[in-house]
């Protein structure tokens, strides 16, 4: 270590103590043994070498370890090992877009291409981690954009990420390990399947994702489908109410029955409340007095939960006149 610390070159290679990972690349092992391999290799991103962290993810998991340093990993407020956003669960793509579109558009980082960029770049990163400033870009700025990312959030863990590799030989009936083969005896997908071509770089700048591609394109087509569904229903105007929102209550958590009193009591920090109208142990509408108010409400409250019963929060629909 001591000859590390005398070598200029080697000043900025990264050792950290623990991973910056999610909890589903975690595994849903609680008990999780790790190995640990100071300076194991290059970050993909800044090719600086860093501390490598390797383990099983679950009891059915295969071997992850993670892949970028932690220092762009901070960058961006992503895991070093799925590149996904630590706080909403999607990819990079689809938070720099919703970002930009909502006006918060400095959380967007161009990929520099020569050696001399990307040491200025990884240099600027670490003033600004140690500033605040980095994680700050990567988070809404309004709750125009907190809402829309809230809406989209996938923070339940997904542990079907986290399944081995698929065994070759199986493919080609070859494999005679039978159940145990580490592997997963499952037929390999189309070969010109764009999920089967991903790539670290372009999942962490945010370009030519294609898991992102497809969350964008379902999330289009859901929206058409319901003005669709609308236009269909005689709607007129905006499908939003101006004012109101709707309170989902799921079966997650408790079984607690939410009351008027406990809707007021959650929702009174927002604005000033016009009315509160239940709809049997399934839901509530809540209607402020400005619609600031109430969007406010649903970018802070949706997938919160009251007295341990977790609850959707959204805007409510305008009801179909005539």
């Amino acid at each position: 270590m001591t000859s590390i610390k005398r070598d200029d070159s080697k000043q900025k290679w990264e050792e950290t103590e623990f991973p910056l990972v999610c909890e589903t690349c975690l595994g849903d092992n609680p008990y999780v043994r790790m190995t640990k391999e100071t300076h194991g290799k290059k970050c993909k991103i800044c090719e600086i070498p860093f501390t490598v962290f390797a383990w099983q993810a679950g009891t059915r998991g295969r071997l992850k370890k993670v892949e970028i340093c932690r220092t762009c990993a901070r960058s961006k407020n992503v895991c070093q090992v799925c590149i996904y956003d630590l706080q909403y669960g999607l990819p990079v793509q689809v938070r720099d877009k919703i970002l930009a579109e909502e006006g918060c558009k400095d959380a967007v980082v161009a990929a520099p291409q020569s050696d001399a960029n990307r040491a200025w770049m990884t240099a600027q990163q670490e003033r600004d981690i140690e500033q605040g400033k980095a994680i700050a870009s990567c988070v809404p700025t309004n709750s125009a954009a907190a809402m829309k990312l809230q809406s989209m959030a996938r923070m339940e863990p997904r542990y079907e990420r986290n399944l081995p590799k698929l065994c070759s030989f199986f493919a080609k009936g070859e494999c005679n390990r039978g159940s145990q083969c580490p592997f997963r005896h499952e037929m390999p997908r189309d070969r010109n399947d764009p999920l089967s071509k991903q790539n670290t770089k372009d999942r962490f700048f945010g370009t030519n994702d294609p898991v992102a591609g497809g969350m964008m394109r379902r999330q289009k087509e859901k929206a058409e489908k319901r003005r669709a569904e609308l236009k269909a229903r005689g709607g007129e105007g905006d499908e939003r109410a101006v004012s109101t929102l709707y309170v989902r209550f799921t079966d997650e958590g408790t079984k607690k029955t939410i009351t008027q009193a406990d809707l007021r009591d959650k929702f009174y920090s927002f604005g000033e409340i016009s009315s509160v109208r239940m709809y049997a142990d399934k839901g509530a509408f809540v209607e402020f007095t400005t619609p600031q108010a109430t969007q406010h409400a649903i970018a802070s409250a949706n997938r919160s939960n009251i007295g341990g019963r977790k609850i959707m929060v959204n805007w409510a629909r305008v009801p179909k006149r005539g």
